[in-house]
């Protein structure tokens, strides 16, 4: 028993080990949230985890039914395109987070940076196209599908995420690593392997799994907004460049995704005041 007992504490010890455990008992958690919450229509429909993400969602998405995934008769917090994007956005915190490049702070050369901008210019594509078919005598390229705006919305997210960390790395860090996280062409196809990974699990319309990733995909909200709160807070008050561990950024950290949940919380307020709805906008 000693023996096991000093082999855990020594693989304990390692980051990559503590990376994985964080990780596992999260994604357990969360699938036990999931598999109880579809286990009867019931506990959907007045699920108050998807309430909030509703809630928070709302700030940001029109949230029409018909260009959203659903689980069992209730849709996701965001829509296709939404889900897309801020799922791709916790794909680059994952991937950064197991790769222990958290720390790092420089953006991708350019040749990455390329081809992410062609990822946001495939959406902005897909996008003016879907918009196209509020208008029936509108011109359009082809008939939208929810798989393409999942799809199209995930590549953005991988994007926007591979700009936010590096910057949050830079604002956070006195002694930030002056590499790339997204460094090469090999740390682009994980991405996107990952996401396709993910971009599978949505369109396996598994409600379990469903419900997880609506979850996640409102915390890529909350995180991509926390993060942007973060820069701007520390730069505005000029306390940028400062932690030198990471408990030194738990208080700025937790302050930006407060301000985050609070943001979005108030546009939804003032959104639902004026609309009086939560799904779609009045008369579409």
């Amino acid at each position: 028993m000693t023996a096991f007992s000093d082999q855990l504490a020594q693989y304990w010890q390692q980051p990559r080990a503590r990376r994985w455990l964080i990780l596992s008992l999260s994604v357990g958690g969360l699938l036990v949230m999931g598999f109880y919450a579809v286990a009867e229509p019931a506990h959907l429909a007045h699920n108050h985890a998807l309430d909030g993400a509703d809630w928070l969602g709302y700030a940001v998405c029109h949230r029409l039914t018909e260009r959203s995934f659903v689980i069992d008769g209730r849709q996701l917090p965001l829509c296709a395109r939404c889900s897309g994007m801020y799922l791709g956005v916790m794909v680059v915190f994952l991937m950064t987070f197991m790769n222990g490049r958290l720390r790092w702070s420089e953006l991708p050369p350019w040749p990455l940076l390329l081809a992410l901008f062609g990822f946001i210019g495939l959406m902005g594509i897909d996008g003016v196209n879907s918009y196209s078919h509020f208008f029936p005598n509108a011109p359009h390229l082809y008939t939208p599908r929810n798989w393409l705006r999942l799809l199209t919305g995930i590549g953005t997210g991988l994007a926007m995420g591979s700009f936010i960390l590096p910057a949050l790395a830079q604002t956070l860090w006195r002694l930030p690593a002056p590499r790339a996280p997204l460094a090469a062409w090999h740390d682009l196809l994980d991405l996107l392997l990952a996401a396709g990974v993910v971009v599978l699990l949505v369109l396996s319309n598994q409600p379990t799994l469903l419900y997880v990733l609506a979850l996640v995909s409102v915390a890529g909200l909350v995180l991509l907004l926390g993060a942007i709160n973060t820069i701007l807070g520390l730069t505005l008050l000029r306390r940028d460049g400062r932690a030198l561990r990471w408990r030194e950024t738990a208080v700025p950290l937790i302050i930006g995704v407060l301000f985050a949940i609070i943001e979005l919380s108030a546009i939804s307020f003032v959104r639902y005041h004026f609309t009086g709805t939560m799904i779609g906008f009045p008369g579409l």
